[in-house]
C-alpha cells in the first residue's frame, strides 16, 4: 500500500519514528508532518500566512504548521500519487472518548478521510510510553486485515493501544468513545513580568467507561478500535428544531 504517515507530535517524534521502521520495508511510505508538537490542534488550518515545507530525510517532510495543514499539503500538492490510506500516530498519549474532539492526532486523519482515503488514528494510552512496538504490530495487523477487507473511503478507525509488550494484549475489541467528566480548572499562574497567566486545566476523569467503551478496553488490556464519522447532525432533533423554527 501507499501509505501517508503524520502526527501531532512532531516529525522526530519516537512514536512516529517507531511507526516507520516498522511498516518501510513492507509499505511505500511519505511521511509529512509538523515542525514541533501540535497536540490539541483539532481540524485547524493555517490560513493567515504561507507553510513551509522542509525535507529532513528521504521521505520525510516536515511543515510549520498544523497535523491538518500536513495531511492537506501533502494530498493536494506533495505526493506525486495519491496514497491508498493515511495512518496518524503513533500518539504519545490516548485519544479516548471526548478527546477526539481535540485531538491533532485524530484530525490529521481526519483530513484525509475528508479528501476521500480510508485513515486510521493510532495512541499509546500512556503519557509515557514505553512499548511504541507494540502500536506498531497492531498497525501491522490491522493492514494486514485491510488487505482482506477493504474500508469505505469515509472510514475513520481511532485506535488506542495499552502500553504493554505485545505478547501481554488481551485482543482487539470494536469500541464506542466513551465521555469524560468536564475538564479540569484552569491553573492560574504569574508571570515573571507580573502578569496572570493561565495554564488549560487537565481532562476530566472518566464518566461513560462501562463495557462498550474505549476505556474499558484499555483498562482490560485490549486494543481499542473505534470507528468514527465525521456528519455531526443530530438527526434525531431535526424535527424538534424545525418545529421550533415554524413557532
Amino acid at each position: 500500500m501507499r501509505i501517508l504517515l503524520s502526527n501531532d507530535d512532531g516529525y522526530l517524534a519516537p512514536g512516529l519514528l517507531a511507526l516507520y521502521e516498522a511498516l518501510k520495508d513492507s509499505q511505500e511510505l511519505t511521511v509529512v508532518a509538523p515542525d514541533r508538537d501540535y497536540s490539541g490542534a483539532s481540524n485547524s488550518l493555517t490560513l493567515q500566512r504561507p507553510l513551509r515545507v522542509r525535507k529532513s530525510a528521504e521521505n520525510f517532510q516536515y511543515v510549520d504548521g498544523t497535523p491538518t495543514d500536513c495531511v492537506h499539503l501533502a494530498i493536494t500538492g506533495l505526493m506525486e500519487k495519491e496514497p491508498d490510506m493515511v495512518i496518524a500516530g503513533i500518539n504519545n498519549g490516548s485519544n479516548l472518548g471526548d478527546d477526539v474532539i481535540y485531538s491533532g492526532t485524530v484530525a490529521a486523519a481526519t483530513e484525509g478521510r475528508f479528501l476521500g482515503f480510508p485513515a486510521m488514528a493510532i495512541s499509546m494510552a500512556s503519557h509515557e510510553p514505553q512499548f511504541f512496538d507494540t502500536a506498531a504490530r497492531v498497525v501491522i495487523d490491522l493492514i494486514n486485515r485491510l488487505n482482506e477487507y477493504l474500508l469505505p473511503g469515509d472510514s475513520i478507525l481511532n485506535i488506542n493501544v495499552p502500553d504493554i509488550p505485545y505478547e501481554d494484549l488481551q485482543g482487539f475489541q470494536a469500541t464506542r468513545l466513551g465521555k469524560r467528566h468536564k475538564s479540569e480548572p484552569v491553573v492560574r499562574q504569574q508571570s515573571p513580568q507580573g502578569d496572570e497567566i493561565f495554564w488549560v486545566g487537565p481532562a476530566g476523569q472518566e464518566q461513560d467507561a462501562g463495557p462498550g467503551t474505549d476505556f474499558h478496553a484499555i483498562k482490560n488490556h485490549y486494543v481499542s478500535v473505534t470507528p468514527l464519522e465525521i456528519d455531526l447532525t443530530r438527526y434525531t432533533a431535526i424535527e424538534t428544531v424545525a418545529h421550533w423554527l415554524e413557532e
